[in-house]
């Protein structure tokens, strides 16, 4: 399993603009958005913006940095 993320800007309408799109095999699997100041201790976290088939989670996770969003995306594609 391969992942590749791409970082992209993504119109919020909230300072939380970074943004991943994670792709595996050529598909669009998720989209990861890292949390402004304006979410206070939580600032610099991966946030599970929208996740697709099996990453998809009614509950979605935040993860302190991209290797372990990568990993937890690993884990339910596999």
């Amino acid at each position: 399993m391969n992942l590749r993320l791409q970082p992209v800007q993504i119109a919020t309408g909230s300072p939380d603009g970074e943004s991943q799109l994670v792709f595996n095999e050529g598909f669009l699997v998720a989209v990861l958005v890292r949390l402004s100041d304006l979410h206070g201790d939580k600032v610099g976290m991966w946030f599970l913006e929208a996740g697709f088939g099996r990453v998809n989670d009614p509950d979605p996770p935040l993860f302190a940095d991209l290797d372990e969003a990568e990993a937890w995306i690993m884990s339910r594609l596999a």
